[in-house]
C-alpha cells in the first residue's frame, strides 16, 4: 500500500526549551515543511510521565507552541497543536498497549535510565511511555519521523508495533480494503550536524532541562548577556582548535563547540575548523557568541511576544487540535473496524 507521505514529531513541555532542542528538533522540523505534511505536537501527555505542576504546566505547553512558531514554523500550512487535545492518542495507545511485548518494553533504555535505581516508584505511564509514542505517530500514519539518537530505539518499536499489528490484524485489514498493511513503517530522518548537542559544563553528557546547572545549558529565553557569559564559562581544554576534524577525538567539549557553532552556521564541521582551526578558545568563543544572539535573539524576541498572547497561542492550539482530529478520527474508525469493534 502507498502511504500519504507525512512528518510528525512532538517536544514535551517539561521547562524551558534550550539550544540542544532547538538544533535537535526545531530546526529540522522547520526544514521539512519545504518537502513535507507536517504534523508537530507539543507532548503534553508524555509530560505527566513525571510529575508537572498543573499551575505550570499551561504555560510551558504555550512556551513550546511559542517556540515553534517563533522558529519558523508555519501553523496555518503545517498542523500544530497539544497532544491532549487529540483523544485518539490515548485512545490508540491502548490498542498498542495489547499489541506490544512486555520484553520490548524492557528493553527500552531510557526507562531505565529515566527511572533510576528506583524502579517500583516509577510511573506506570513513564514505563508505557514508548507505546504512547507510537500511537502519536501511527494515528496520523506518518511515514518519517526526525529523531535524535537517543529516540531511535522508540522509533524502532514504533515500527515493531506496527509490523505486529498489521501481521495480528492481517485478514481483517484485508477485508476493509486497505490490503497488506494499514500502517506504514515510519522512517527516521537525521538530517544535518549537531543533532545532539552536549552540556556546556560536560561535553559527555547531552544538554538537558533536568541538569541543576543552569551554566549547562543555552535556553532560548537567555538575553544575549547571558549567553555570553554561559559560552564563556563553557568548559574547554588547553589546547588551540584542530584544523581537522580528526583533531576533535578525544576532545568532547572543543568537539561540541564547534559542532554548535557549524549547525548553527549552516555548514559542516570541516568548514568550521578551516576557518578557526589554530585559534584559541576564546577567540572561537567570542564569534560563538556572536552567532549566538544574531541567529537566537530575533526568536527570543518573538517568543516572548508570543507567550504574552495566549489567546493567539490557545487558538493556535484549537485549530490545531480540530485539523489533527479530522486524521486521527479516521484511523480510529477504521483501526476499530480491524480489531472488531462495534462503532455507533
Amino acid at each position: 500500500m502507498t502511504f500519504k507521505q507525512r512528518v510528525f514529531s512532538g517536544v514535551q513541555p517539561n521547562g524551558n526549551l534550550h539550544l540542544g532542542n532547538y538544533l535537535g528538533a526545531v530546526v529540522k522540523f522547520v526544514e521539512l515543511q519545504t518537502n513535507y505534511d507536517c504534523i508537530y505536537c507539543v507532548v503534553d501527555l508524555h509530560a505527566i510521565t513525571v510529575w508537572q505542576d498543573p499551575k505550570e504546566l499551561p504555560r510551558t505547553i504555550r512556551e513550546v507552541t511559542a517556540a515553534f512558531i517563533a522558529s519558523g514554523i508555519d501553523p496555518k500550512q503545517h498542523i500544530v497543536f497539544n497532544q491532549s487535545q487529540v483523544a485518539e492518542h490515548a485512545e490508540l495507545a491502548w490498542i498498542f498497549n495489547c499489541v506490544a511485548r512486555l520484553g520490548w518494553l524492557n528493553r527500552m533504555t531510557q526507562f531505565k535510565e529515566k527511572a533510576g535505581k528506583d524502579r517500583e516508584r516509577a510511573s506506570v505511564g513513564l514505563y508505557a511511555y514508548p507505546n504512547l509514542m507510537a500511537a502519536d505517530i501511527l494515528v496520523y500514519r506518518a511515514t518519517h519521523v526526525p529523531v535524535g539518537d537517543d529516540q531511535k530505539q522508540h522509533l524502532e518499536l514504533s515500527r515493531d508495533i506496527a509490523q505486529k499489528f498489521n501481521n495480528d490484524f492481517g485478514e481483517s485489514i484485508r477485508a476493509h480494503g486497505f490490503g497488506d498493511a494499514f500502517f506504514p513503517q515510519p522512517e527516521p530522518l537525521i538530517q544535518g550536524p549537531a543533532t545532539r548537542v552536549m552540556s556546556l559544563r560536560d561535553g559527555t553528557k547531552k544538554m538537558s532541562k533536568s541538569d541543576p546547572s543552569d551554566q549547562s545549558r543555552i535556553n532560548l529565553t537567555d538575553d544575549a548577556d547571558t549567553i555570553a557569559l554561559k559560552v564563556r564559562r563553557a568548559k574547554t581544554d588547553p589546547e588551540p582548535l584542530p584544523s581537522e576534524v580528526t583533531g576533535l577525538e578525544a576532545r568532547p567539549e572543543a568537539d561540541n563547540l564547534v559542532g554548535i557553532y557549524a549547525a548553527l552556521a549552516g555548514q559542516a564541521k570541516a568548514d568550521t575548523l578551516t576557518e578557526f582551526g589554530g585559534a584559541q578558545f576564546s577567540t572561537f568563543k567570542a564569534a560563538l557568541t556572536d552567532l549566538l544572539v544574531a541567529k537566537l535573539s530575533p526568536i527570543t524576541a518573538e517568543m516572548r511576544r508570543l507567550v504574552a498572547d495566549p489567546i493567539y497561542v490557545d487558538s493556535v492550539l484549537a485549530d490545531g487540535s480540530a485539523r489533527a482530529q479530522v486524521i486521527a478520527a479516521d484511523t480510529m474508525k477504521a483501526v476499530k473496524d480491524i480489531v472488531g469493534f462495534i462503532r455507533r
